[in-house]
């Protein structure tokens, strides 16, 4: 009699497998939010004005103003403890700041906002260890990651619309990963996995995109193609790139801030901030 009420119940979980595999359906939870209409009218998406915030006596950002512009893409160096990561908590809403101003675009005020709020209205963020969901492929961590309703078994049996799809094979595209688009995501290299990750932000159609440290941990050729795929982003997206390799930021930068003690110690080119004597001080060791 046991073993009859497990075969039944084995029978039972097959069959809502296969329930769940059948995609009959289309549901709105994988069609973003609209987010608020972002003003870019003085081309400037995101705003830092007097920010600044302490740990325990500790001031991890200092009066820190920074100013990135609508499509730029723009890197961020410093020596550890710069504050480049509190900055970016500042930016997602994951930390508060005890003073200042965070605004993005002209009309939305970043510190009113929640975290899932922030993202809401176009702001992703890509952390520096990869978390991509192993067991599915890669197409259906695309798929998942454009969905407000994050359950793997309502994605299972989601029919996505047309638009969806091409979306999804835009990103595959630009990732350069269409040809793996039904291999398991474990099974993808350190660097693929990076820009999978990046693709997944991808498909929230973030207007700016925060990166932090893409290449740690990639071979040679996987830093070029992080480089080119980083590089085509810009215009389409403001990226704003946190990373300490040197040579990786000069084949991308067109302007480096480089943070110290939490606020901006200097601002320009590669060339420029290289050959500034508060920077060869602090951070560059030359």
């Amino acid at each position: 009699m046991k073993n009859q009420n497990v075969k039944n119940q084995s029978t039972k979980s097959k069959n809502s497998v296969q329930k769940f595999m059948q995609r009959d359906q289309v549901f709105d939870f994988l069609t973003p939010k609209a987010a608020p209409k972002l003003d870019l009218s003085h081309n400037v998406i995101l705003y830092l004005e007097d920010i600044s915030v302490s740990f325990d006596g500790f001031k991890a950002i200092n009066d820190l103003n920074l100013y990135i512009e609508a499509g730029e893409l723009r890197c961020i160096i410093g020596p550890n403890g710069a504050g480049k990561s509190t900055m970016m908590d500042i930016i997602t809403g994951k930390t508060r700041p005890d003073a200042g101003m965070a605004w993005f675009g002209q009309r939305i005020d970043l510190l009113e906002l929640s975290e899932a709020e922030i993202a809401e209205v176009g702001i992703g963020r890509k952390f520096q260890k990869p978390t991509v969901f192993e067991m599915l492929s890669v197409e259906q961590n695309l798929e998942l990651a454009m969905a407000q309703n994050k359950s793997v078994w309502t994605l299972l049996r989601t029919k996505i619309t047309a638009e969806q799809a091409d979306h999804i094979d835009e990103v595959l595209q630009s990732i350069g990963l269409i040809e793996l688009r039904n291999d398991l995501a474990g099974k993808l290299s350190h660097g693929q996995k990076q820009w999978l990750e990046i693709g997944m932000l991808l498909m929230q159609k973030p207007q700016l995109l925060l990166v932090d440290e893409p290449v740690a941990g990639m071979t040679h050729q996987e830093m070029d193609r992080t480089a080119e795929l980083l590089t085509s982003l810009a215009g389409k997206h403001s990226v704003v790139v946190v990373e300490h390799d040197m040579d990786f930021v000069r084949s991308i930068a067109k302007k480096v801030t480089v943070l110290h003690q939490g606020s901006v110690l200097s601002e320009g080119t590669m060339d420029h901030v290289q050959n500034d004597q508060r920077v060869i001080e602090v951070y560059l060791g030359e």
